[in-house]
């Protein structure tokens, strides 16, 4: 049986500098759709969730003199893979032909007859230029560039690579001392402008500015490591103007964010947006509900109900689960609909269903509050929502007149690998920054999973008064409360703890 011309091949596919959102659209789309992923130490380990459940991950070097495989290894490993039939992806910091051995992998391919494409990357070059404000090249500054490797100072011909109006040193820091002397022994002044930088397009990305004379220094006495790549010209002295990368107001921060996994996409995406680095620590694991039966009898009553209540995102989506698993369907739904926020709005509107009520702060009093311009004598009212929630909803509407019924949509638990992972987080020499807590039960895990003690030095950010109550009665200082309890205000609130504009926490 011959093998599908979608299976048996090789990817040779460019990670990019750092940032996992660089990799080119291909590069994602393959990579999703791989059996065996073999990536190096420069390969965003982000991306390595792309593929999918079943993928082989393995990791094959390299660090400087630390090689997992030797180059030859790594050859028979993704012939023997191919052969196998499989889709064999060899993820690559950078691109794959610059400075990747890429020619050299894709030259054993070749000789072995295994299929192979090349799915180029961001440089790291690239990368650096357009993160640190530095172009590559400028109208009347600089109309040519080289690449070289600085591995090993005496195989470059300096003479010539100096020449160049921008120069580009890969794996040069350690030699760059001995580098900038052979630069300035061949003609360029020791006052051309030079910088490095480590860890490019990333929320540790590290930068030192200075000139051929200077640099050596400065390196030397930032301790500063490889990776790291060096750009040499008159371009360098742009980022003083072009800088935007380092500017952002989260640079540099890292922020823990303890939203469940698969929900905390937006916050995340909003942080790293501003600069931040983000470690997401799920202490919410959302779970079916214990028993259906209340909800779906619900259902099939949903003709009978005056109000539908969310309070929730999960509760909409749990709730319209189990209403595909009946017989029903929207159709039958002939109360008005109230969402406790903006979240909870949107799920109900992606069902193209409108909603008829939202308070104007978004947790249950502001709900209350928006019910207090209905009579609610006799109405029936379904509140779909957590196993285990604050009863304050359904026990003031029901002194209000309505007829409440309260049924289990879903549940949550703590996450098994959560002390796990709190562990590993805050047991190191640094710390991170901040940890964002976005509900009462994300503040209660995480106390469960660690300890209140864990996050001394850290700042916390809160959604609203109600979680920030539920911190400061488990011993946790709130540093940083939203004044809109929503993700955007959340996300405000964290940027004004590293502003001249910092929110007051409420009391």
């Amino acid at each position: 049986m011959g093998i599908s011309p979608m299976r048996g091949k090789v990817y040779l596919i460019g990670a990019g500098p750092g940032d996992p959102e660089l990799i080119t659209c291909r590069g994602r789309r393959i990579l999703e759709q791989a059996d065996s992923v073999l990536y190096d130490h420069l390969a965003p380990a982000a991306l390595l969730e792309l593929a999918p459940a079943h993928a082989e991950r393995l990791y094959v070097g390299k660090k400087k003199s630390v090689h997992a495989f030797s180059q030859d290894e790594i050859a028979g490993m993704l012939i023997e893979r191919a052969r196998r039939g499989l889709r064999v992806v060899r993820l690559k910091g950078g691109d794959p032909f610059l400075f990747g051995r890429g020619g050299e992998e894709a030259e054993a391919l070749a000789d072995a007859a295994i299929p192979f494409e090349i799915v180029p990357g961001v440089t790291t070059a690239a990368g650096i230029a357009a993160y640190s404000g530095v172009p590559l090249t400028h109208r009347g500054q600089s109309s040519a560039v080289t690449f070289v490797t600085g591995h090993e100072v005496d195989a470059a011909d300096w003479s010539k690579a100096g020449q160049s109006e921008t120069l580009v040193i890969f794996m040069g820091l350690t030699a760059f001392a001995e580098i900038a002397c052979e630069l300035v022994k061949h003609g360029r002044s020791p006052e051309t402008p030079a910088m490095a930088v480590r860890w490019a397009t990333r929320p540790d990305q590290e930068t030192l500015a200075g000139t051929l004379a200077t640099l050596p220094a400065l390196i030397a006495e930032s301790g500063m490591k490889p990776p790291a790549t060096i750009i040499v010209g008159e371009v360098v002295r742009l980022r003083e103007k072009l800088n935007w990368y380092e500017q952002l107001p989260l640079f540099g921060k890292q922020v823990v964010v303890t939203r469940a996994k698969g929900q905390a996409d937006t916050l995340s995406a909003r942080l790293r947006a501003l600069g931040a680095g983000v470690v997401e620590l799920p202490t919410i694991e959302i779970r079916p509900a214990a028993d259906y039966t209340p909800l779906d009898r619900a259902i099939a009553n949903l003709h009978s109900y005056d109000w539908l209540i969310f309070t929730s995102a999960n509760g909409v989506r749990f709730f319209l689960e189990r209403l595909d698993a009946s017989t029903k369907d929207l159709r039958s739904l002939r109360a008005r609909i109230c969402a406790i926020g903006p979240a909870t709005r949107a799920a109900v509107e992606a069902l193209h269903v409108k909603v008829d009520l939202m308070g104007k702060e978004y947790v249950a009093e502001g709900l209350l509050e928006a019910f207090a311009a209905h009579d609610l004598t006799g109405k029936r009212v379904l509140l779909p929502r957590a196993a285990v929630a604050r009863d304050l909803v359904p026990a003031e509407l029901a002194r209000r007149g309505a007829l409440v019924d309260v049924v289990e949509a879903y549940r949550t638990a703590t996450p098994e690998q959560a002390a796990q992972q709190a562990a590993e987080i805050f047991a190191g020499a640094r710390k991170p920054d901040c940890i964002t807590f976005t509900s009462s039960s994300t503040v209660q895990n995480f106390v469960a999973a660690a300890s209140a003690g864990a996050l001394a030095g850290v700042a916390v950010a809160s959604i609203g008064p109600i979680t920030t109550r539920t911190a400061r009665e488990l011993g946790i200082e709130i540093t940083a409360e939203a004044s809109v309890f929503s993700i955007d205000g959340l996300v405000e609130a964290i940027v004004g703890l590293y502003t001249e504009e910092t929110p007051p926490s409420r009391e």
